[in-house]
């Protein structure tokens, strides 16, 4: 976050405490947040076409990135995450195919060892090395158990691809620069069980950067 909003969270965290513990909750008035045109309504938000249906950005490009890892970034023209979404997803899925084939690996080692026939041998390269079957049997709990993890990583690498799609699909409909339009003035402050006190009236006001629709 931006050290300019930072110092007003800041400077509203210092503020002093004149409510009393037993007062009445003080509600801010009309023109404490002027938000303009930023609360964008059903009908007023852009709308686009994919597969012939028509949607907002953000479920165009949450679509795209569920059907297709990185094609919401794309979409959102957010080309220097493509390496972060491929990383993230493709280190999770080797890491769930090595310990699948080692699993496979050490179950048909043990089985090997374990059928009862002394033609039947334990040729696996690393399942092979182990002294008896009981180190093999382990084996098989200790890799299954890690390909299980990496399933779980693969599925929340798959789950952030979309949902980053769809929060910067969100964002791209306002602006979140530094300059986000943040005023601060001196106020009374009203409290139904004390006197009038002195405080701070923060006013920001969030800019739309889409284009409004022609009114019909």
């Amino acid at each position: 976050m931006p050290q300019n909003r930072l110092a007003a969270f800041a400077l509203l965290a210092t503020l002093p405490l004149a409510v009393p513990a037993h007062a009445q909750t003080v509600t801010a008035g009309p023109d404490s947040a002027v938000v303009g045109t930023a609360l964008l309504t059903k009908e007023s938000r852009r709308t686009e076409k994919l597969f012939g249906m028509a949607m907002t950005r953000p479920k165009k490009a949450g679509i795209l990135a569920a059907v297709l890892p990185g094609a919401g970034q794309i979409y959102n023209r957010k080309y220097w995450k493509l390496p972060l979404v491929y990383g993230a997803i493709g280190g999770t899925l080797a890491g769930e195919f090595f310990y699948q084939s080692r699993y496979k690996e050490y179950i048909a080692g043990y089985a090997a060892r374990t059928d009862g026939d002394d033609e039947t041998l334990d040729t696996g390269p690393n399942s092979s090395l182990a002294r008896d079957s009981s180190v093999v049997r382990q084996g098989i709990i200790f890799y299954r158990q890690k390909r299980d993890v990496f399933i779980a990583y693969s599925a929340l690498a798959y789950a952030l691809n979309v949902l980053d799609a769809v929060v910067d699909a969100h964002l791209k409909d306002f602006d979140i620069s530094d300059d986000l339009g943040l005023h601060w003035q001196p106020s009374l402050l009203w409290v139904p069980t004390a006197a009038l006190t002195p405080g701070i009236s923060l006013t920001l006001t969030l800019h739309n950067t889409r284009p409004k629709r022609p009114t019909e």
